[in-house]
């Protein structure tokens, strides 16, 4: 018995006929009795009866078809499912954390993933510390935990994704609000509000001021760093919290934040395989780290590129009048600008300042060579003419 089987037995059970079962299937009538007749030998009853128009299923027909059905329609939708928390298209993903993260790391990430996963849902488990956290991981009852980094765990793969620093909260009016920063010393004479004595950031507290030889004095103890803050703008007491990123101040006049240079509280996620993820989680853990993640500096522009081309020969003063002018007329101004124009076929290329040309006569004569007057120059002179025999004979009266 297989499922193919039972897709073929339902399938001709709705549409009465065998033929067109094997027309919608795509193969023979003999195939699709076939696989009716191995259900029929596997389980020893008839599941068909003839009619004169078609078939029709018997009473054990029935029953077979009424749980086929059901179990049928059950498989494909979780084939459906499974498909789509496969592609990230749909399903759950279960996050734990404390009471006060969901508010402070991950409102901006909620709402950016919702948009573009509209059909995920997402689930918040509160717990009161990372080693509940941690439990719900291991008891396999969340996906991603939000906590404290602290020391390695077996079995849980920690991801950090802030690190948050530490600051002094205190009513506006105390005589530390006006200070820049705290220092160890002044830390020993606060009146401190103990954060919860089994959280990570507590451990952590507790190991600075073992290291500077502090114990500041604890009136109030309190569950999380909200709470904390809260009865330090009261005038209860001084509270040492992380600075929390979602934390406005304008929202809370009474109350001063003052840095304490110690290392930072480094946060982020807890899992017990990334691996082992679906998408949808994968997604929304990325998500939360990008909202978190500040945005880099803003960079000059860069210089403009330096021209790499031949340069941009100068226009010259004149070179406007030539487009009034004839086209052999331009081209003879031109060369003529340039200081080199030829006239006639006797002279030769000379150069000179721009449209000016030097003649002959006008040019120094060559030492031991004397001037050759400017009337030789003349195309039809009879003084200086050419000849078959030679270049320049001078012919003349005697």
């Amino acid at each position: 018995m297989t499922l193919d089987d039972l897709r073929a037995f339902l399938a001709v059970c709705e549409a009465g006929s065998l033929s067109a079962v094997a027309r919608d299937l795509s193969c023979t009538q003999s195939a699709v009795s076939q696989r009716v007749r191995r259900l029929e030998r596997e389980l020893g009853l008839p599941l068909l009866k003839r009619q004169p128009r078609g078939v029709a299923p018997t009473p054990a027909g029935r029953l077979l078809r009424h749980a086929a059905h059901d179990g049928i329609g059950a498989l494909d939708l979780a084939v459906r499912q499974l498909r789509e928390i496969r592609d990230g298209v749909a399903g759950t993903v279960r996050i734990t954390t404390g009471a006060i993260s969901v508010r402070h790391f991950m409102s901006q990430a909620v709402v950016s993933f919702r948009a573009r996963h509209p059909q995920v849902g997402l689930e918040f488990q509160t717990s009161n510390s990372g080693r509940g956290c941690l439990d719900a991981l291991a008891a396999d009852t969340a996906d991603l935990a939000w906590i404290t980094i602290g020391p390695p765990v077996r079995g849980v793969q920690q991801r950090p994704v802030t690190s948050l620093p530490w600051v002094l909260a205190v009513r506006a009016d105390d005589p530390l609000a006006t200070r820049v920063t705290v220092g160890p010393d002044d830390l020993a004479d606060i009146r401190h509000i103990h954060l919860p004595e089994n959280s990570t950031s507590r451990r952590s507290l507790d190991g600075h001021f073992a290291q500077h030889g502090t114990e500041p004095d604890a009136s109030t103890s309190v569950a999380d760093w909200d709470t904390a803050m809260l009865l330090a703008e009261l005038g209860l007491g001084h509270a040492i919290v992380p600075a929390l990123p979602g934390w406005r101040a304008a929202e809370h006049p009474g109350l001063r934040l003052i840095p304490i240079p110690s290392p930072p509280l480094a946060t982020g996620w807890a899992v017990r395989r990334w691996d082992t993820l679906s998408p949808a989680a994968l997604a929304f853990a990325d998500a939360v780290a990008t909202s978190l993640t500040p945005p880099p500096p803003a960079t000059a522009a860069p210089p403009p590129r330096r021209h790499r081309g031949p340069r941009p020969r100068p226009a010259h003063p004149h070179a406007g009048d030539l487009l009034a002018e004839s086209r052999p007329r331009r081209q003879y101004v031109t060369r003529a600008l340039r200081g080199r124009v030829h006239r006639g076929r006797r002279s030769r290329c000379t150069r000179g300042p721009p449209g000016r040309d030097l003649g002959r006569a006008q040019r120094p004569a060559r030492p031991g060579r004397a001037a050759v007057p400017d009337l030789a120059r003349r195309r039809g002179s009879d003084v200086r003419k050419r000849s078959r025999y030679g270049n320049g004979r001078v012919r003349g009266p005697p």
